[in-house]
C-alpha cells in the first residue's frame, strides 16, 4: 500500500512538470536584451557622472608613492578583486581588502600612506559604514566608489566616484548586475588611465604576464623563434638552381640574396620564383639578383614576437628577414609564430 501511494505521488509530481510552460524562446531573448540595454546605458550615463573627483582620485594614487587597497563587501568585493587583479598586472600595486575582514583583524595590512577605495552600491551598509570610520582615523585618504550620492560613504571619504544607476538588470531590481557592472568600467578606468600616466609600455606589461599564449605574445623575441631554422643564403650572381635548392633545404619559403661583402641584397620567395616561371621560358642564366626583391622586409633579432607578427600583418607577407647588428642573421617564417601560439 506505501508503494503504491508513492508511485501516486510520483505520477502527480511528474504530470505537474509536465503541465508548467517552458519559457518562449522570444521572451528569453527579450529579457537577455533588455539586460544588455540597461547595462550598456549605465555604463553611457557614467560618462556623464565623471567629473574633477576622478582626475583627483589619479593623482592620489600616483603621488602616494605606496599601495592601493581596495574594498568592499557582497559582490562589491568580488568587483575589488578584479580591479586588485587589473591594477596590479598594468604596473599599480594593489591589494584586496574584503570590508568583514577588515574589522575583524585584517585591517593591518594598511599602510600609512595607502590610498584606500571603498566600493558600495548603497555605502550604508554596516560593514562599509564601521571600515569607513577606521580609515578616516587612520588618516588613509579613502576613495568612494559609491552610487548614492547622499549616503555615509560619500559623506565621508576624501573622494567621490559616483557609480549610480538608474535600476539593476535583474527582473525584481535588486540583485546587483548593472551596479557592478559600472563599478568594473570605473575601475577599468582607473587602470588605463594610471597606464597611460606611468607611460606603461607593451615590454613592461610582459613582465607581469609570462604565462600562457598571452606571456609568450609579450616576452618571446624573435630570436627565440628561429634558434632552429636553417639560415639559408645565396649570392648575387647565384643561378636560379642554387636558389630553389636553397629554399628547399630551408623549408623557409624563401632565400636571402647576399652581396659580395655579405651584406643583404634582397629576398628571394616562393612566389617570386612563381612569377619568373609565368613570365620567362629560358631562365637557365638568369642569376639570383635579377629576380630578388631588392626592399625586403626585416625585423631586429631582439624584437618581440609580437612585433614581427604586426610587421608580416601590414606588410600581408610570410616571411621577415631577421638581422642582429645590422647583419643577416635568418629568416622568421609565419608558421614560426603559429607553431608558438602567437597567432
Amino acid at each position: 500500500m506505501i508503494k503504491n501511494n508513492q508511485l501516486y505521488c510520483s505520477k502527480l509530481i511528474l504530470n505537474s512538470f509536465a503541465r508548467m510552460e517552458t519559457p518562449n524562446n522570444t521572451d528569453l531573448m527579450f529579457t537577455a536584451k533588455q539586460s544588455f540595454e540597461l547595462q550598456a546605458n549605465a555604463i553611457k550615463n557614467l560618462v556623464n557622472l565623471l567629473d574633477q573627483n576622478f582626475t583627483n582620485a589619479i593623482q592620489v594614487i600616483e603621488n602616494s608613492n605606496a599601495r592601493l587597497v581596495v574594498s568592499g563587501i557582497g559582490k562589491s568585493a568580488i568587483v575589488a578583486q578584479k580591479i586588485v587583479a587589473t591594477m596590479n598586472s598594468t604596473g599599480t600595486p594593489a591589494l584586496f581588502l574584503h570590508a568583514a575582514d577588515a574589522i575583524h583583524g585584517d585591517l593591518g595590512m594598511v599602510q600609512s600612506n595607502d590610498v584606500v577605495i571603498i566600493i558600495s552600491k548603497s555605502g550604508d551598509s554596516a560593514e562599509i559604514k564601521i571600515l569607513t570610520q577606521l580609515i578616516k582615523n587612520f588618516g588613509n585618504t579613502l576613495i568612494g566608489m559609491v552610487g548614492n550620492l547622499q549616503s555615509y560613504l560619500a559623506k565621508n571619504c576624501d573622494i567621490v566616484l559616483n557609480t549610480f544607476v538608474e535600476k539593476e538588470a535583474c527582473p525584481n531590481n535588486l540583485a546587483p548586475t548593472t551596479s557592478t557592472t559600472a563599478q568594473m568600467v570605473m575601475g577599468d578606468a582607473l587602470a588605463i588611465c594610471l597606464m597611460q600616466n606611468n607611460n606603461f609600455k607593451t615590454g613592461d606589461f610582459a613582465k607581469y604576464h609570462p604565462g600562457g599564449a598571452l606571456g609568450k605574445k609579450m616576452y618571446l623575441r624573435v630570436e627565440d623563434l628561429i634558434k632552429q631554422n636553417i639560415v639559408p643564403a645565396v649570392k648575387t650572381n647565384d643561378t636560379i638552381k642554387n636558389v630553389i635548392i636553397e629554399i628547399s633545404k630551408s623549408r623557409l619559403g624563401a632565400t636571402v640574396v647576399l652581396n659580395n661583402d655579405n651584406s643583404i641584397g634582397g629576398i628571394i620567395t616562393d612566389g617570386d620564383l612563381r612569377r619568373m616561371f609565368e613570365k620567362i621560358e629560358d631562365f637557365n642564366n638568369i642569376t639570383a639578383s635579377e629576380i630578388m626583391n631588392t626592399t625586403p622586409k626585416m625585423i631586429d633579432v631582439n624584437e618581440l614576437a609580437i612585433d614581427a607578427m604586426a610587421a608580416m600583418k601590414m606588410g600581408n607577407i610570410s616571411q621577415l628577414i631577421v638581422t642582429k647588428n645590422e647583419t643577416y642573421f635568418g629568416i622568421l617564417h609565419l608558421h614560426d609564430l603559429i607553431k608558438e601560439g602567437i597567432i
